[in-house]
Protein backbone atom coordinates (compact mmCIF):
# COMPACT_ATOMS: atom_id res chain seq x y z
CA UNK A 1 0.00 0.00 0.00
CA UNK A 2 0.72 3.67 -0.71
CA UNK A 3 2.16 5.42 2.26
CA UNK A 4 1.59 8.87 1.11
CA UNK A 5 -0.41 10.60 3.66
CA UNK A 6 -0.33 13.53 1.59
CA UNK A 7 -4.06 15.25 0.26
CA UNK A 8 -5.17 13.86 -2.89
CA UNK A 9 -5.46 16.88 -5.88
CA UNK A 10 -7.97 14.44 -8.11
CA UNK A 11 -11.50 14.54 -6.58
CA UNK A 12 -12.45 10.81 -7.61
CA UNK A 13 -8.99 9.93 -6.06
CA UNK A 14 -10.12 11.35 -2.77
CA UNK A 15 -13.88 9.53 -2.91
CA UNK A 16 -12.13 6.47 -3.52
CA UNK A 17 -9.41 7.41 -0.41
CA UNK A 18 -12.83 7.98 1.65
CA UNK A 19 -13.82 4.29 0.76
CA UNK A 20 -12.51 2.99 3.80
CA UNK A 21 -13.83 5.56 6.14
CA UNK A 22 -10.42 7.89 6.58
CA UNK A 23 -9.23 10.43 3.80
CA UNK A 24 -5.63 9.21 4.42
CA UNK A 25 -4.15 9.13 1.17
CA UNK A 26 -3.63 5.91 1.02
CA UNK A 27 -4.59 3.73 -2.01
CA UNK A 28 -3.84 1.00 -3.86
CA UNK A 29 -0.97 0.62 -5.86
CA UNK A 30 -2.25 -0.26 -9.39
CA UNK A 31 1.27 -1.19 -11.29
CA UNK A 32 -0.51 -1.91 -14.53
CA UNK A 33 -3.11 -1.08 -16.94
CA UNK A 34 -3.36 -4.00 -18.75
CA UNK A 35 -4.91 -7.57 -17.43
CA UNK A 36 -3.37 -10.71 -17.21
CA UNK A 37 -4.42 -13.69 -18.55
CA UNK A 38 -4.76 -16.88 -16.09
CA UNK A 39 -3.32 -19.24 -18.37
CA UNK A 40 -0.09 -17.17 -19.43
CA UNK A 41 0.75 -17.36 -15.47
CA UNK A 42 -0.27 -20.81 -14.66
CA UNK A 43 1.99 -21.96 -18.22
CA UNK A 44 4.56 -19.74 -16.56
CA UNK A 45 4.38 -21.76 -12.82
CA UNK A 46 3.19 -25.29 -14.32
CA UNK A 47 6.78 -27.20 -14.14
CA UNK A 48 6.55 -30.59 -16.11
CA UNK A 49 6.04 -33.12 -13.06
CA UNK A 50 2.91 -30.84 -12.18
CA UNK A 51 1.94 -31.50 -15.68
CA UNK A 52 2.70 -34.83 -15.64
CA UNK A 53 0.44 -35.30 -12.10
CA UNK A 54 -2.23 -33.98 -13.91
CA UNK A 55 -2.15 -36.13 -16.99
CA UNK A 56 -1.95 -39.02 -14.59
CA UNK A 57 -4.96 -37.91 -12.26
CA UNK A 58 -7.00 -36.92 -15.75
CA UNK A 59 -6.43 -40.49 -17.03
CA UNK A 60 -7.28 -42.16 -13.38
CA UNK A 61 -10.46 -40.46 -13.38
CA UNK A 62 -11.50 -41.83 -16.18
CA UNK A 63 -13.98 -45.00 -17.32
CA UNK A 64 -10.72 -45.96 -19.73
CA UNK A 65 -8.88 -46.73 -16.33
CA UNK A 66 -11.82 -48.38 -15.15
CA UNK A 67 -12.25 -50.30 -18.11
CA UNK A 68 -8.59 -50.98 -18.43
CA UNK A 69 -8.23 -52.50 -14.42
CA UNK A 70 -11.12 -54.43 -14.86
CA UNK A 71 -9.54 -56.44 -17.46
CA UNK A 72 -6.40 -56.62 -15.82
CA UNK A 73 -7.72 -57.73 -12.78
CA UNK A 74 -9.83 -60.58 -14.49
CA UNK A 75 -6.97 -61.44 -16.77
CA UNK A 76 -5.06 -61.61 -13.30
CA UNK A 77 -7.41 -64.20 -11.51
CA UNK A 78 -8.17 -65.92 -14.50
CA UNK A 79 -4.48 -66.91 -15.15
CA UNK A 80 -3.63 -67.45 -11.46
CA UNK A 81 -7.14 -69.30 -10.55
CA UNK A 82 -5.65 -71.79 -13.34
CA UNK A 83 -8.27 -71.18 -15.89
CA UNK A 84 -5.71 -70.95 -18.48
CA UNK A 85 -3.67 -73.96 -17.14
CA UNK A 86 -2.06 -74.15 -13.86
CA UNK A 87 1.60 -73.87 -15.39
CA UNK A 88 0.57 -69.80 -15.96
CA UNK A 89 -0.48 -69.45 -12.10
CA UNK A 90 2.29 -67.37 -10.41
CA UNK A 91 0.01 -65.21 -7.59
CA UNK A 92 -2.04 -67.66 -6.30
CA UNK A 93 -5.36 -67.55 -4.30
CA UNK A 94 -6.04 -64.90 -2.55
CA UNK A 95 -3.05 -63.12 -4.33
CA UNK A 96 -0.65 -61.77 -1.99
CA UNK A 97 1.23 -60.10 -4.67
CA UNK A 98 -2.10 -58.39 -6.66
CA UNK A 99 -2.62 -56.74 -3.19
CA UNK A 100 1.15 -55.69 -3.05
CA UNK A 101 0.46 -54.05 -6.47
CA UNK A 102 -2.76 -52.24 -5.89
CA UNK A 103 -1.48 -51.23 -2.73
CA UNK A 104 1.31 -49.24 -4.06
CA UNK A 105 -0.67 -48.14 -6.81
CA UNK A 106 -3.13 -46.27 -4.28
CA UNK A 107 -0.06 -44.54 -2.84
CA UNK A 108 0.53 -43.08 -6.23
CA UNK A 109 -2.51 -42.19 -7.88
CA UNK A 110 -3.83 -40.51 -4.04
CA UNK A 111 -0.65 -38.95 -4.43
CA UNK A 112 -0.79 -37.81 -8.17
CA UNK A 113 -4.36 -36.28 -6.80
CA UNK A 114 -3.03 -34.36 -4.06
CA UNK A 115 -0.47 -32.85 -6.27
CA UNK A 116 -3.30 -32.18 -8.62
CA UNK A 117 -5.19 -30.59 -6.48
CA UNK A 118 -2.50 -27.89 -4.94
CA UNK A 119 -2.40 -27.02 -8.81
CA UNK A 120 -6.20 -26.60 -8.89
CA UNK A 121 -5.51 -24.47 -5.85
CA UNK A 122 -2.47 -22.93 -7.43
CA UNK A 123 -4.79 -21.89 -10.31
CA UNK A 124 -8.06 -20.53 -7.80
CA UNK A 125 -5.36 -18.26 -6.37
CA UNK A 126 -3.97 -16.82 -9.38
CA UNK A 127 -7.29 -16.23 -10.85
CA UNK A 128 -8.72 -14.38 -7.47
CA UNK A 129 -5.66 -12.47 -7.66
CA UNK A 130 -6.68 -11.35 -10.98
CA UNK A 131 -10.15 -11.18 -10.12
CA UNK A 132 -9.26 -8.38 -7.12
CA UNK A 133 -7.19 -6.45 -9.79
CA UNK A 134 -9.33 -6.68 -11.92
CA UNK A 135 -12.00 -5.22 -9.52
CA UNK A 136 -9.73 -2.36 -8.25
CA UNK A 137 -9.27 -1.35 -11.60
CA UNK A 138 -12.66 -1.54 -12.07
CA UNK A 139 -13.83 0.27 -8.81
CA UNK A 140 -11.02 3.26 -9.86
CA UNK A 141 -12.39 3.78 -13.06
CA UNK A 142 -15.69 3.56 -12.33
CA UNK A 143 -15.58 6.36 -9.84
CA UNK A 144 -13.35 8.60 -11.72
CA UNK A 145 -16.11 8.49 -14.93
CA UNK A 146 -18.84 8.69 -12.27
CA UNK A 147 -16.98 11.78 -10.87
CA UNK A 148 -16.51 13.13 -14.82
CA UNK A 149 -20.03 12.83 -14.97
CA UNK A 150 -21.34 14.66 -11.94
CA UNK A 151 -22.78 11.66 -10.20
CA UNK A 152 -23.53 11.68 -5.97
CA UNK A 153 -20.70 8.34 -4.69
CA UNK A 154 -22.80 8.46 -1.06
CA UNK A 155 -26.12 7.88 -3.31
CA UNK A 156 -24.21 5.28 -5.44
CA UNK A 157 -22.64 3.57 -2.64
CA UNK A 158 -25.91 3.42 -1.26
CA UNK A 159 -27.83 2.11 -4.24
CA UNK A 160 -24.94 -0.47 -4.10
CA UNK A 161 -25.12 -1.88 -0.52
CA UNK A 162 -29.34 -1.92 -0.94
CA UNK A 163 -28.06 -4.37 -4.55
CA UNK A 164 -25.96 -6.74 -2.24
CA UNK A 165 -27.93 -6.92 0.59
CA UNK A 166 -30.59 -7.51 -1.71
CA UNK A 167 -28.91 -10.50 -3.15
CA UNK A 168 -27.39 -12.06 -0.51
CA UNK A 169 -30.95 -12.67 1.36
CA UNK A 170 -32.15 -14.19 -2.07
CA UNK A 171 -29.38 -16.10 -1.34
CA UNK A 172 -29.63 -17.28 1.77
CA UNK A 173 -33.46 -17.77 1.39
CA UNK A 174 -32.38 -20.19 -1.16
CA UNK A 175 -34.38 -18.92 -4.38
Amino acid sequence: MSQTNAPLSCPACRIIDRADGVEDGNLFEVRHYGTRHERGLLDAVLQAQDRAADRVTSFAGSLKFVYIHSLWFAAWVAVNIGILGASLEFDRFPFGLLTMIVSLEAIFLSTFVMVSQNRQSSRADIRSQLDFETNVRSEIWSVHIGHALGLDPVHVEEVVRQAIEGSRAQFASGR
